[in-house]
């Protein structure tokens, strides 16, 4: 598990509340429904990325990171591990500040590389999790 304590605390409190969530659609099934939901009741500006660009919570979506008109924050990925790593990479591409890999997607190359690039990273956590105990 990468992601100490001050790393969590710092990318949902100080980084920017603008969150690209990779992998977002509009299917109330999925996980990455219900976190956006979570994030934005803590007052995150979610952007759903998704190739559907579909429009989930009252937010438009873009079909990927590139296509995203405006500066994002913070990376939220919600796809398989073995894609996750090109996700993180285009993150730094467009000027994130951080990227947060969602439980169960893990990518140690990834990690080094997006650290490297001088973004917080945190992988194998669900952001929805967390919030609540910053208190």
């Amino acid at each position: 598990m990468h992601g100490d304590q001050a790393t969590i605390r710092r990318i949902l409190t100080e980084l920017g509340d603008t969150w690209a969530i990779v992998g977002l659609s509009a299917n109330r099934q999925r996980d990455a429904y219900h976190v956006a939901e979570v994030l934005q009741g803590y007052g995150k500006r979610i952007v759903p990325v998704h190739p559907k660009a579909e429009t989930v919570h009252g937010a438009e979506g873009y079909p990927s990171l590139a296509d995203v008109p405006f500066p994002v924050d913070v990376v939220d990925v919600f796809v398989r591990s073995e894609l996750a790593g090109d996700v993180a990479a285009r993150a730094v591409t467009i000027g994130a500040r951080a990227v947060w890999f969602q439980l169960g997607v893990t990518d140690d190359e990834a990690y080094r590389r997006t650290r490297a690039a001088g973004l917080d990273m945190v992988m194998d956590r669900c952001p929805a999790i967390e919030i609540p105990r910053l208190g």
